[in-house]
């Protein structure tokens, strides 16, 4: 089976292609679609989840409000518009602020016991701890208490402690983390099989053998915590960036191009011929792009993406061979 459908509605994408591109788990996506109504993927008469370009836009964007700390339920009914005001409010918050703590939220026996005898202990249990960049904002044992209130936290990360862990026990775990609202988690064990531990590196969660300390769950929190993306890197760059969307028409067609170039030889300034050179490579990706998407379905989300990317980039590089042109006096 294809990761990709034609339907009346477009070109649509199976839901593992939607995970790869946006980097959500597959489990977390049915619970955000469940609990959340984040999209409504159409089905197919198979009865599989079909995402328009438009949901992966979506989610991309509350992907990464989610991992910048916005509850899920905060940001799940906001318009496109809303989400895209929203991320690029990220780029002009204050650069200077001060680190946000990791907010983390536990569910098990032992742990929690763990973490509030290490707070009576430093007599503090009046207070939200804070050891060391990490904020337990939440210890719970009851797993009826941890789906009704954990969203409601904001939390970053998730910890759960699962004694023994099976191959089926695996669509519970996620569906905790993603009850919670987060998308990166810790799971803390005691025996489980290979197979289920690599399963779960695969989908991004950190297996952990107990027992555990607690000097050491917040050493991993952290490590979970700072590998996330910044708002500050270059993702801003795309964060507006639509597969949706109509990809910018080329302003010069390839017979143009190799006239401005041939005419660039006649003047001193070379830019007009290296920049040419820039958009032909560029035109030649996005058809590199746009054959892939329609040559291999599997990764046809993430090319659309790509195709969008470098459409931007050529018609940017356009922009500014137009510029040079008027400035040389190359008459077309």
């Amino acid at each position: 089976m294809t990761e990709t459908s034609t339907h009346d509605a477009g070109q649509t994408y199976r839901i593992g292609a939607v995970a790869r591109l946006t980097g959500i788990p597959p489990d977390t996506l049915r619970v955000w679609e469940r609990r959340y109504a984040v999209v409504t993927p159409i089905r197919s008469e198979a009865g599989t989840r079909l995402y328009r370009a438009e949901d992966v836009s979506r989610l991309t964007l509350i992907k990464r409000l989610v991992d910048n700390g916005d509850a899920i339920s905060h940001v799940a009914a906001l318009s496109l518009d809303q989400l895209q005001d929203r991320v690029q409010g990220l780029s002009t918050a204050t650069p200077m602020r001060e680190p946000r703590p990791c907010r983390v939220v536990v569910l098990g026996v032992t742990l929690p016991a763990l973490l509030e005898l290490e707070l009576e202990r430093a007599g503090d249990r009046q207070e939200e701890p804070r050891h060391g960049g990490v904020r337990f904002v939440g210890l719970f044992r009851e797993e009826s208490r941890f789906r009704a209130e954990a969203a409601g936290l904001g939390p970053d990360l998730v910890v759960i402690e699962a004694p023994t862990l099976h191959a089926d026990q695996l669509r519970d775990v996620t569906d905790l983390i993603a009850a919670a609202g987060a998308t990166r988690a810790i799971v803390v064990y005691s025996f489980a099989p290979r197979a289920v531990v690599e399963r779960l590196k695969a989908q991004q969660i950190m297996p952990q053998r107990a027992p555990v300390e607690a000097d050491d769950l917040r050493r991993w929190c952290l490590a979970v915590h700072n590998a996330a993306p910044a708002p500050e890197q270059a993702m801003d760059l795309l964060s507006d960036l639509s597969i949706s969307g109509p990809v910018p028409p080329r302003r010069y067609d390839n017979a143009t191009l190799m006239q401005i170039a041939a005419r660039s030889s006649t003047v001193r300034c070379e830019c007009p011929r290296h920049l040419v050179a820039l958009v032909t490579s560029l035109v030649a990706f996005e058809n590199y792009s746009r054959e892939c998407e329609n040559r291999n379905p599997d990764d046809a989300a993430l090319h659309a993406f790509l195709l969008a990317a470098t459409a931007r980039a050529r018609a940017t590089l356009e922009s500014a061979l137009a510029r040079v042109i008027e400035a040389e006096g190359i008459e077309l």
